[in-house]
């Protein structure tokens, strides 16, 4: 009889074991804990990096944490990497940051303040930092974008680095898309050859939240379509062959499942060069969430058919496997 229940003990806690092991090489879905959205994803020295909006009332969202990891598993809070003491044009609604990292400094452009027209005070900011966990100092003492150009809202920044070295901006809410040429000190713009400052680039369907990235010598353009509180916020891709198109849209690639969550959207993109694999780092709402600011971050593996394009996104609860950068 002692034997016996010393071989179920032992085979429960194989099984114990096994279980979270499994737990251990599985990063889960929320990959952290807390109301996150519109994550921005980043590779830094080895280590995986997400900066997400903290997602609360707009009078609440008055500073930004960051999360690491080395495997896509176990996250690092890095807490109020930037707040609203370091920037004094900002003071609420600090939105959907994007980092980019540039000769040994990090560069945070983020949205501040959710303005409605030209006279209000707000817009696109930047932040640097000499390391991804800040702390973070406003870089210019102003914001960078803070007029509404081809009826674009200026939210929703994003840093694109081209084939070239040429650091480009996109961004854009309220159905309008722009691109902007950044100069080197990223304090300011550099016109295009027409003249002309900010260039829009809205597909069909665009709503906010633009990203683009190459590959295969294409340029993949992503964006979110449907209303950010709603079931059927989601994200769509067209392709083009310079980051400023034309863009028709593809399709969709990733939304809601009713049997795991809803709203799946504003996303970003982790991309493994060295081994070839893509991951899709965006926010959705619980089931059991009616809260339109009771959004968590995610990730799932992005594929591609033998033609290129992005195959639909199966949202989990799983997530992904563990997975170090080399």
């Amino acid at each position: 009889m002692k034997h016996l229940i010393s071989s179920l003990l032992l085979l429960s806690g194989l099984a114990s074991f096994a279980q979270d092991t499994k737990t251990i090489n599985q990063s889960g879905n929320p990959i952290f804990q807390g109301w996150y959205a519109d994550p921005d994803a980043a590779i830094f020295n080895n280590k995986y990096w997400v900066y997400p909006t903290y997602s609360a009332r707009y009078k609440e969202q008055v500073f930004l944490d960051a999360f690491s990891s080395d495997d896509l598993v176990k996250w690092k809070k890095h807490p109020h990497i930037l707040d609203t003491a370091a920037v004094k044009w900002a003071n609420k609604a600090m939105w959907a940051p994007s980092i980019v990292q540039k000769d040994k400094k990090y560069y945070l452009f983020f949205g501040a303040n959710d303005i409605q027209n030209d006279n209000e005070k707000g817009g696109i900011g930047v932040a640097v930092a000499d390391k991804p966990e800040g702390p973070y100092k406003d870089h210019l003492g102003k914001p960078l974008v803070d007029k509404f150009y081809n009826g674009a809202q200026p939210i929703d920044q994003f840093v694109f680095k081209d084939k070239d070295g040429q650091y480009y901006l996109i961004y854009g809410g309220w159905k309008h898309c722009n691109i902007a040429k950044l100069n080197k000190d990223f304090n300011g713009f550099v016109p295009f050859e027409d003249g002309t400052t900010f260039k829009e680039i809205t597909p069909d369907n665009y709503v906010e939240g633009p990203y683009m990235f190459i590959r295969n010598g294409k340029y993949y353009f992503m964006w979110s379509e449907g209303g950010w509180t709603g079931p059927d916020y989601s994200v769509a891709y067209a392709v083009g062959d310079s980051p400023f198109g034309p863009f028709k849209r593809v399709g969709k690639i990733l939304k809601q499942d009713p049997a795991i969550a809803t709203g799946a959207g504003h996303h970003s993109v982790i991309i493994n060069e060295k081994k070839g694999q893509y991951y899709i780092v965006y926010h959705r709402r619980p089931l059991t969430e009616t809260d339109g600011n009771h959004r968590v971050t995610c990730i799932d593996e992005m594929k591609f058919d033998a033609d290129g394009n992005i195959l639909p996104v199966k949202i989990t609860n799983e997530g992904v496997k563990a997975q170090k950068v080399k």
